[in-house]
């Protein structure tokens, strides 16, 4: 075993070498398009960016600005290296998570032969490296985006967890789990796709604490998703929510001063914390215990949003929404405008709108009061064209040709009686319609197009118009590219060489399938079951795949025509 942690520290050091060599000296000089301005502005200056904000982002960059000298042409670069250390570190604990589980395939019995270990090893460096070189990874290595440094929280996190598999029988390994949650806490204030580790981190728990059953299998998985919606919707906006609630009625109700029913919830929140880890560790409630003290930590990291209000109070140049009393920063934390999109229930695009209700309140502050300024509308489309899953709900003229295209609609058509009274008839798509675009746009399109990028090739790095010749997958094979899209011998030399065009061969692809088959495969002295040793880790894998990837589809449920080209 410590000949193992020995190459497997040393070459994972390596692995990082290379990997920081290549972005650090492929970074982006100045400020690259989209919300990197916008993030190099924010960090230098401390200002307040876009919802939800990036506030530990923003403060980790505005420390790597510091780097520039007082020389403000060098400031973007030094905030751009950030994020190439930061990925170069993703890959360090990349290499580290795929040895531990290829170590759990082929040395279950921790006796490592030289071959075991090129085995082992050189599964790591291979699949850490083909992650570092690819297409989406590497262009955001080396820009001022939050995605770096949020996959450096999801590989830390899931590596974590793998730590705590290791000595999950010990005496102190709950504080494995503790970390985990402080990370995650920080990790709000980076970009929230840390938390779709959540579900996948529970199966760990699950497969190492219990012996694993169908039943089990799918409540665990319940209960990661209800462990991520507490954290979405607990954590991230509920603090503030019960918060806003103490502040209306302290300033409105008792008519004391702006931000006293602020303090007096963080003080009462706190004082019931300290009361709940005394409890448990007086009745030895260990189990309690943890749950308390990982909320505690998670709050500690995802007070870094102090820094937004702070700032916003300081009314600097750039205070998108400017967050500085509890409601603004509720609704600054919800992204409130962007507005909602139906998820499992909602209207189609050709729903018209048949009433308006009264939404929320929006409170603004006023003469030492809070005033109601305006009634955030809820509207209420025709029951005949709503639909379960809808995928196309947006009316946007140009979306609607989208959904037309895709979706190949025909229809149903549906009468119905509007506002004014008179009757018209509208076109409802079938649901199988509505299926087709979800399949043919919003995951082939939108999401498998892209994952092929990083994992087949790219044809060029054209904004996709949905034809042949601008910003597909490709293979490198000119029969199977032929087939996808058209003759490729008979391509101009400007499309042949144009630099953005990357072929992989389908190589990185094929041996993530051989990985996925190989964990699928039992031991010979393993009974036939779904839960052997190493499809423990296949499903685990799985779901993380699932969460990090289609489950995002889903849950965006975005509308067409959207410039996601730029490895977003």
């Amino acid at each position: 075993m410590k000949k193992f942690r020995f190459w497997n520290n040393l070459i994972g050091w390596i692995v990082f070498g290379i990997a920081a060599i290549t972005y650090l000296l492929t970074l982006e000089p100045t400020a690259s398009l989209w919300d990197c301005g916008e993030f190099i502005s924010s960090a230098y200056k401390l200002q307040v960016g876009h919802p939800p904000g990036a506030p530990l982002f923003m403060l980790m960059a505005r420390f790597f600005s510091l780097f520039a000298g007082g020389d403000v042409t060098r400031v973007a670069v030094m905030i751009n290296a950030m994020s190439g250390l930061a990925s170069a570190f993703t890959i360090l604990f990349l290499f580290w998570t795929i040895s531990h589980l290829a170590r759990k395939i082929i040395a279950p019995d921790s006796i490592f032969t030289n071959g075991r270990l090129i085995a082992i090893l050189g599964s790591a460096a291979v699949g850490s490296l083909a992650y570092a070189f690819s297409d989406s990874f590497w262009f955001s290595a080396v820009e001022a985006e939050v995605y770096a440094t949020s996959s450096l929280f999801t590989a830390v996190v899931f590596w974590a967890m793998l730590k705590w598999e290791n000595v999950a029988d010990e005496k102190h390994a709950n504080r494995w789990l503790i970390l985990i949650a402080y990370l995650m806490g920080l990790s709000i204030g980076v970009h929230l796709l840390n938390l779709l580790t959540i579900p996948a981190l529970v199966l760990i728990y699950y497969f190492r604490k219990y012996k694993p059953t169908t039943k089990g299998f799918v409540y665990a998985l319940l209960i990661g998703m209800l462990i991520l919606a507490a954290m979405m919707y607990g954590v991230i906006s509920g603090v503030i929510k019960v918060a806003s609630w103490f502040e209306l009625a302290f300033v409105n109700g008792f008519g004391l001063p702006f931000n006293s029913g602020v303090i007096f919830y963080a003080v009462l929140l706190i004082i019931l914390i300290i009361l709940g880890i005394r409890y448990t560790i007086r009745h030895r409630k260990v189990l309690l215990n943890t749950i308390i003290l990982c909320f505690t930590v998670a709050l500690i990291g995802y007070s870094s949003y102090a820094t937004i209000v702070i700032r916003a109070l300081a009314d600097p140049p750039m205070d998108e929404n400017s967050p500085d009393n509890v409601f603004a920063l509720l609704s600054y934390l919800n992204r409130e405008q962007y507005g909602d999109r139906p998820l499992f229930k909602g209207q189609y695009y050709s729903a018209p709108i048949i009433d308006v209700a009264e939404g929320e309140n929006e409170y603004a502050q006023l003469n030492g009061k809070y005033v109601v300024i305006y009634k955030k509308p809820k509207y209420v489309f025709a029951n005949e064209l709503t639909g379960f899953f809808p995928r196309m709900w947006s009316n946007d003229p140009s979306h609607i040709k989208v959904y037309q295209d895709w979706g190949k609609i025909k229809g149903k058509q549906v009468r119905i009686t509007g506002r004014d009274g008179k009757t018209q008839t509208y076109i409802r798509p079938t649901f199988a319609e509505n299926l087709r675009f979800f399949i043919g746009y919003q995951l082939g399109y939108m999401y498998f197009r892209y994952f092929m990028w990083n994992f087949s090739g790219r044809q060029n790095d054209n904004q996709g118009d949905g034809g042949i010749t601008n910003g597909n997958w490709i293979t490198g094979i000119d029969a199977i590219d032929s087939m996808m899209l058209c003759d490729q011998s008979s391509l101009p030399e400007f499309r042949k060489n144009v630099p953005s065009r990357n072929k992989y061969y389908m190589l990185p692809l094929l041996l993530g399938i051989i990985g996925l088959l190989y964990q699928l495969q039992r031991e010979k002295d393993e009974e036939s079951s779904a839960f052997s040793r190493r499809r423990k880790d296949f499903w685990v894998v799985l779901v993380l795949f699932f969460m990090t990837g289609i489950a995002i589809v889903i849950y965006l449920n975005q509308t067409p025509l959207q410039p996601r080209e730029r490895d977003y």
